[in-house]
């Protein structure tokens, strides 16, 4: 008699508006407390668009981990997939501060993270032996902004963030403005073009051009160490619109498409800011008829340099 009158006043509680609504409440508050919208807001693929870090010279300029990474969003954690590191194994970081272990042939790497004033927030340390002391601590943030995704990063906490980083999704991010220009106008590419790198000229790059017609020119790029190739690519430059699209293949890989920013008779930009990189292409004749290459982030940083001549001269 006594169950059944406390199973009658519980029923009678719960149908009561009130309690039922502030029971509700609790519920979805707790539930947004473990994966708010910030925090799902972190899925995804991300691309670095600029260096936020005050104080920087532009050549010092540059991404604070990698140009491109991403995460998923579990319940209660955040899986590091790619970008962060960790190789290629997905990695996963608990937001209660648990401790996890990645053990490698050569290092053990263990990983912390928490959330916490609207910020993921993680750090890896890196021991040579399950005996030994950690021998490196990396710290990094991740904060939704109104401009994208804030990344700070430290390689040693103890001096606080010292490089900060936007990114964002690659739809977020504008496509640059084309110039108009036909594919005659690049005919100074056309040609064999050769150059050497490292020490005694070890390493032997070239890009072999065709002459403008049809509305594109081919290229297929071919580098050469201690008489191995070790790399090669395919390369296009069509009509489209109006402008010209540099279009790449590296390792014969999927075409990833740069678009004409800039032209002059002896130089042509190519930009892709949604590439992680490079996201600039740069070709340029000499006055002594040399040709230059240069690949690089949008702005500042150390583009990489490549000097040719042509074939025979």
């Amino acid at each position: 008699m006594r169950l059944r009158t406390w199973l009658v006043t519980a029923l009678a509680l719960l149908a009561t508006p009130g309690i039922l609504g502030a029971l509700s409440t609790a519920l979805a508050s707790d539930t947004s407390s473990t994966q708010p919208d910030d925090l799902r807001a972190l899925d995804g693929e991300w691309i670095y668009v600029e260096d936020r870090t005050e104080g920087r010279a532009i050549e010092q300029l540059g991404p604070p981990m990698s140009s491109k990474f991403s995460m998923r969003i579990e319940e209660g954690a955040v899986i590091l997939v790619r970008g962060h590191g960790s190789g290629h194994r997905d990695v996963r970081v608990a937001l209660d501060g648990t401790i996890t272990e990645v053990a490698e042939p050569q290092k053990i790497s263990r990983y912390r993270g928490a959330w916490k004033d609207g910020a993921f927030t993680y750090e890896v340390d890196f021991v040579r032996g399950s005996d030994s002391a950690p021998q490196g601590l990396i710290r990094r943030e991740f904060r939704i902004t109104a401009d994208g995704l804030l990344v700070r990063a430290a390689n040693d906490p103890s001096e606080g963030y010292t490089s900060v980083g936007l990114y964002r999704h690659a739809q977020d991010i504008a496509l640059p403005a084309p110039a108009k220009a036909a594919i005659g106008d690049l005919a100074w590419l056309a040609g064999a073009w050769v150059g050497t790198r490292g020490a005694e000229g070890a390493t032997s790059i070239e890009e072999r051009w065709s002459p403008p017609l049809g509305g594109a020119m081919l290229a297929v790029s071919r580098t050469v160490s201690r008489g191995r190739m070790t790399a090669f690519e395919y390369l296009r430059i069509v009509e489209r619109d109006g402008g010209l699209v540099y279009i790449a293949q590296p390792g014969g890989a999927s075409p990833t498409e740069f678009v004409l920013t800039e032209l002059s008779p002896t130089r042509a930009v190519f930009d892709n800011p949604r590439h992680d990189y490079p996201k600039r292409i740069v070709y340029e004749l000499s006055a002594e008829g040399g040709l230059s290459a240069t690949i690089g982030q949008l702005k500042g940083g150390t583009p990489r340099r490549f000097e040719f001549k042509r074939e025979g001269s």
